[in-house]
This record gives C-alpha cells, sequence and structure tokens, in this order.
C-alpha cells in the first residue's frame, strides 16, 4: 500500500514542506496538496517539487469550475516537469458556496464537466495534434459566432514531461464514483469506511469497472484515517472529532452538504441529523460529542500495532490500495515517527 497525507492549509508553505521532507523520508509516497478558498495549491505544488526528491505531489484537489480545462492540463504539465514526472492533477468539483460564492461562478453539471475535461487534459498531454473539443459544457475553439470569431486550434507549446499524467477525482456521489471508475487513475473519496463503502459506493464501482479502458492501469483507491501507533493510544481518536463535526455538520448548506448525506447512507441517520443541527446553530462541541464512537474506531489507525495491521486489512479487503492518512502528533517528529511507523507495519503484512 502507498501511504499519502493530505497537508494542513493552516502551517504554512515552508512549515509544511519541511515536514513533508522528514516524512518522504519515512516512506511518505505522495502529499495532497489542498486549495478550498485559502492561498492557491499549484504555488505550494511547485514549491514541494522544488524541495523534495521521490514522492508524488498531487493536488488534493483543484476544483473544476474557477480554471479553464486547458489551464488545469497546463499547471499539471508544469507541475509534472518542475517535478520530473512526480505530478497527480487531483481533480473536484467542490461545492456551490464556495464556487458561487468565492468565484462566483454558476454551479452546474459536474460530472458532465469533469468527464470533458479529463478528455481535454489528456488530450492536450498527449499532443498529437491540434487541440479541438466539441462537448455539452466546452467548445474548443469556441465556434462560430461565440467571442470574435478568431480562435484557432493550438498545441501546448513545450513537450509535456510525461504524455499520461495520473488524474484522481474526489468524488462522492453515485453517478460521479461511476464515472471515477471508468475513467480516472484514482480515487479520493471523503469520509470513507470500510465496513459501509459496498453499501453506499459498491454498485456505482462495479458499473464503472465494467465500463474501464483496459489500457488504463488498476484503479488507485485512497482513504484510510488518522494515525499514531502505540498502546493506550485510544483516547487520540478523539482529535478526528472537530473536523468530522465541520464537514459533517457545516460544510456547505444544509440541503447540500454531500458530507452529510455520506453519513447518512453508513446508517448514522439520526447522528447526522443531529450533529448538522448542532453544527449549524453554533454548539460545535456539542456536535462533535455527537459523533459516534463507532464511526472514529473503524475509520482510524490510532492504536497499538495489532490493531493497526487489523484495520489496514480491512480497508485491504474493501477494495484500498493507497492509503491517506493524517499523522497524529504535537510534533514534527512525533508525526514522522508515526509515518515511519506505518510504513513499517505495511511492510511486515
Amino acid at each position: 500500500m502507498k501511504i499519502s497525507t493530505l497537508v494542513s492549509y493552516a502551517s504554512g508553505y515552508v512549515g509544511m514542506t519541511n515536514e513533508i521532507i522528514e516524512m518522504e523520508k519515512a516512506g511518505l509516497d505522495t502529499v495532497w496538496i489542498p486549495e478550498a478558498y485559502s492561498f492557491d495549491g499549484v504555488s505550494a505544488m511547485g514549491y514541494i517539487a522544488a524541495k523534495t526528491e521521490k514522492v508524488t505531489i498531487a493536488s488534493g484537489i483543484l476544483n473544476i469550475y474557477s480554471r479553464t480545462p486547458t489551464l488545469l492540463a497546463m499547471t499539471a504539465a508544469g507541475v509534472d516537469a518542475l517535478s520530473e514526472g512526480r505530478c497527480m492533477l487531483g481533480l473536484g468539483a467542490s461545492g456551490p458556496q464556495v464556487i458561487e460564492g468565492f468565484h462566483g461562478v454558476p454551479y452546474d453539471a459536474p460530472v458532465a464537466r469533469i468527464r470533458e475535461i479529463v478528455e481535454i487534459c489528456r488530450k492536450v498531454w498527449k499532443r498529437e495534434e491540434k487541440l479541438t473539443h466539441d462537448g455539452a459544457k466546452y467548445q474548443i475553439p469556441l465556434p462560430e459566432g461565440e467571442g470574435t470569431g478568431l480562435g484557432k486550434p493550438l498545441k501546448i507549446i513545450n513537450h509535456p514531461y510525461r504524455d499520461e499524467i495520473p488524474i484522481a477525482l474526489a468524488t462522492l456521489g453515485a453517478r460521479s464514483v461511476e464515472m471515477t471508475a471508468e475513467i480516472a487513475d484514482a480515487w479520493l473519496p471523503a469520509f470513507y469506511m470500510a465496513e459501509g463503502a459496498e453499501a453506499v459506493w459498491g454498485d456505482a464501482l462495479k458499473k464503472g469497472l465494467a465500463k474501464r479502458d483496459p489500457n488504463l492501469a488498476p484503479l488507485e483507491v485512497y482513504a484510510g484515517g488518522a494515525v499514531a501507533v502505540g498502546e493506550g493510544l485510544e483516547s487520540y481518536r478523539d482529535m478526528s472529532r472537530p473536523g468530522i463535526a465541520l464537514y459533517v455538520g457545516g460544510m456547505g448548506a444544509k440541503e447540500k452538504n454531500f458530507y452529510n448525506q455520506i453519513f447518512r447512507k453508513y446508517g448514522y441517520e439520526e447522528e447526522a441529523e443531529t450533529i448538522q443541527n448542532l453544527y449549524l446553530s453554533g454548539r460545535k462541541s456539542e456536535a462533535e460529542a455527537a459523533i459516534p464512537q463507532s464511526y472514529l474506531d473503524a475509520t482510524s489507525l490510532v492504536g497499538p500495532e495489532g490493531f493497526v495491521r487489523d484495520r489496514l486489512q480491512v480497508y485491504k479487503e474493501a477494495g484500498v490500495n493507497c492509503l491517506n492518512v493524517g499523522f497524529l502528533g504535537k510534533t514534527t517528529e512525533e508525526r514522522v515517527k508515526n509515518c515511519d511507523a506505518l510504513k513499517n507495519i505495511i511492510e511486515k503484512m
């Protein structure tokens, strides 16, 4: 299993990069760079590319609305060249509050847009012919009657370092997950619980994989949880409560919270309603307390080595072949130590 981690918005470029350098030495394979409505993610990707040697640098994620499809392709090609073949383009739809509220563009047709963007990016990187695309959402060049009429087909000027850059999709809904299994290189599901994954996404994954191009490598599935290896650490699982409460309770409008919907599908219908009502009313600590302990236990890699090994086996049996984890600890040294411990457990499995 590969090991990946998502860096924090709050730690700053320099601090987080220094930590990634140490984690790379301890066995980290992939680092996900978030964006949301913080600093842009691409600047950090370039900085990390200059400071590391082996780790894959993945956008985690760039939204599909605030950049054109060709700019997304150019961006990935640029980071891939800077890192000498270590970029992964992570894409997702984000949500209407961010897209319409911060970027000021309509949030529409995410599945159709992602499918066309993936197709366009791969055409750009292949560089086999001048780029043209006639889709429902994107027309390149602009068709007659739109714009100045002066647009013409072009190729990306530079030859990309690789003509196939991996694309990861962060998707949750049935249609989008089916599309991910069909066309993507990797899937980055949020709040993945191995015991409930089949009920939530099983049918969609099967339908998508049945249509998958045999020339594509097997789909990489990134999931995991918080990591702290050692005796007597069970209380550390509670450290995940604030993040879960934020997403399940307050990420997006009440009727458009995708994370809350997933929580409900796991069987936590009443709990999801309670968490959301408490969070949106400003009672955040009560929302955190309402998160079921069974969910925390099932979605963490926190505890003795035997517990962590057992949980990894459950993930593996559920189809997870790459880990996406957060390392617990008050210092870089502690977090790197947990990365090293996880790597050692994987190597012994």
